[in-house]
């Protein structure tokens, strides 16, 4: 697995790079349901702990996850507030932009409406 990170000063890049893997995203809906240590984690995968503590490594950078450690065992806890940071982001660019063609469509119609009504008295004019 290779893995490239962003830079740390961009945390909207860390998140979605993070949300691009399958077996993370798999990690965080099983953290849903509450935390877990890196065995309980690794159940579903065909992979070792070391490869879903690189996953989690990655998570953490992202700031999607907390890791604590309980005697022997690294709990992972779901970090919410990133994914809702990221959610924020993409419906603020899917509306502003929704808006944007709803605004030319919207002044396209009313030129044409303006443009039919000026022809109007011109065709009663030519008619008589």
């Amino acid at each position: 697995m290779i893995t490239r990170e962003a830079p740390a000063e961009d945390p909207l890049t860390l998140v979605f790079s993070a949300l691009a893997d399958p077996t993370r995203r798999a990690i965080l809906v099983r953290l849903t349901e509450g935390d877990a240590s890196v065995s309980e984690l690794a159940v579903p995968f065909e992979m070792s702990q070391p490869a879903v503590s690189k996953h989690l490594r990655v998570l953490e950078n992202a700031g999607l996850i907390s890791r604590s450690r309980v005697a022997t065992s690294r709990f992972s806890h779901l970090e919410p507030r990133p994914l809702k940071e990221a959610t924020e982001w993409m419906d603020k660019q899917f509306w502003n932009e929704s808006f944007d063609r709803l605004d030319a469509a919207l002044a396209d119609y009313l030129k044409k409406q303006k443009q039919e009504h000026e022809q109007e008295p011109q065709e009663k004019e030519n008619d008589q």
